[in-house]
Formats: structure tokens, sequence, C-alpha cells
């Protein structure tokens, strides 16, 4: 019984340290997740306001607008 009990106990110290060592990898990963979707929303503005694109986007409205229901 004592010798189920003290693997039962080593292995949740076991099972704390090892949890302890990677919080700071998830932390790094949800800054670099950050950083990529920063970057990837600044490439989708300069796209949207980019000349034909804007221009075709307001074509799009326009006639969205003017349809008839």
């Amino acid at each position: 019984m004592y010798q189920v009990v003290r693997a039962r106990l080593r292995a949740l110290v076991c099972g704390m340290r090892a949890a302890r060592r990677d919080a700071g990898m998830v932390t790094s990963e949800y800054a670099m997740g950050i950083v990529a979707a920063v970057a990837f929303a600044v490439v989708l503005y300069k796209v949207v306001t980019s000349g034909p694109v804007s221009a075709e986007l307001q074509s799009i409205v326009k006639e969205a607008l003017n349809a008839r229901m």
C-alpha cells in the first residue's frame, strides 16, 4: 500500500514539474501567433486598399446597392 501511494505521489510531482517547464514555451507560441496574425492583417490591408482592388470592391458595393428586389 505504501509503495502504491508513493508511486502515485511521485507521478504527480513529476507531472507538475514537467508542466512548469513547458509554461514559457506556450507563452512564446502565443506571441508568435499574434505576430503572424498582425503581419497577415497588414498584408491584407495593403491588398484591399490598393487601387485596383479598392475600385473593384466599390463597384461591387454600388451594384449591390442598386440591385432591384
